[in-house]
């Protein structure tokens, strides 16, 4: 073999050993990805890191989101709640403007305000849940306050509601029936003289249907396991505005044989809170 064709072989040689180097130094520096499947799989570096808060003011609207920290665990929800929540916020603040604009000015109006908190409800070995208060002014004689609840399966990713926690047919009378008794109770306590409401109207006011209200764990006194659900009923729903609105607490054992057998293991115990828990 020729000097040259010598030169030529260690010359190949090293550009394929400073390859592989830098092949190393690209892999060990690229953040680590998990494979499909596994807990964090699809979740970028910075979906992960998604803050906790997010506010912005201008001098149409303020705007602010607040998460709590329990939600750290779950970056597949995190991810998705900040995303949501602040995009929703941007548009709040861009339709205030636009309203001011279409008015054809301030004429001494305050600015518009949103603000939404998001708190730990309860969580079991499958489920987590967390509470979200919505606190709107866009003018008017008032703001306005609506609760709903997030209810997510840890296991399964995803967002679950009433279609998935209870059996697919079920006759959710029982549950309706004991929401609506303990919501006259929780009325009553408030407004003495406060007419019953029904579960068929009649009235001004109807009993909210559990399948159609949001709902959030209620903590029990068995470590891991959920006692009930928290009914969340707004303001208007089942009496006027000066109402306000209820947190009703219904125990489990009303509703433990309607839940889908995936999630019937999550209840147990007794409520530790019973009643209406937003009780001013």
């Amino acid at each position: 073999m020729t000097r040259i064709a010598r030169a030529l072989m260690i010359s190949a040689a090293a550009v394929l050993a400073l390859s592989a180097c830098n092949r190393e130094a690209e892999k060990a520096e690229r953040p680590a990805v998990s494979a499909p499947g596994t807990p964090d799989a699809k979740i970028t570096p910075a979906d992960a890191a998604a803050p906790l808060t997010f506010a912005n003011a201008t001098p149409y609207a303020s705007v602010k989101l607040t998460l709590p920290e329990a939600i750290k665990p779950y970056p597949d929800l995190h991810a998705r709640l900040y995303g949501e929540e602040v995009s929703k916020l941007r548009q709040f603040a861009e339709g205030a403007q636009a309203d001011r604009t279409e008015a054809g000015g301030d004429e001494g109006l305050p600015a518009y305000e949103k603000t939404v908190t998001f708190a730990a409800a309860g969580e079991t070995g499958k489920l987590f849940s967390l509470q979200r208060v919505d606190f709107d002014y866009s003018g008017g004689a008032h703001p306005n306050t609506l609760a709903t609840g997030i209810l997510w399966d840890k296991a399964l990713k995803r967002l679950i509601g009433a279609g998935d926690l209870f059996r697919k047919g079920a006759d959710l009378t029982p549950l309706d029936q004991a929401l609506c008794t303990a919501v006259n109770a929780a009325r009553r306590v408030r407004v003495p003289d406060a007419r019953s409401i029904s579960l068929n109207g009649g009235g001004d006011f109807t009993c909210p249907r559990a399948a159609d209200t949001p709902f959030v764990l209620a903590p029990g006194t068995v470590g891991g396991k959920a006692g009930g659900l928290v009914f969340l009923i707004g303001p208007y729903q089942v009496g006027p505005y000066a109402e306000g609105s209820y947190e009703i607490a219904i125990p489990h054992a009303v509703f433990h044989a309607l839940l889908v057998p995936a999630y019937a293991d999550e209840f147990a115990g007794q409520l530790t809170k019973t009643g209406d828990l937003g009780a001013r």
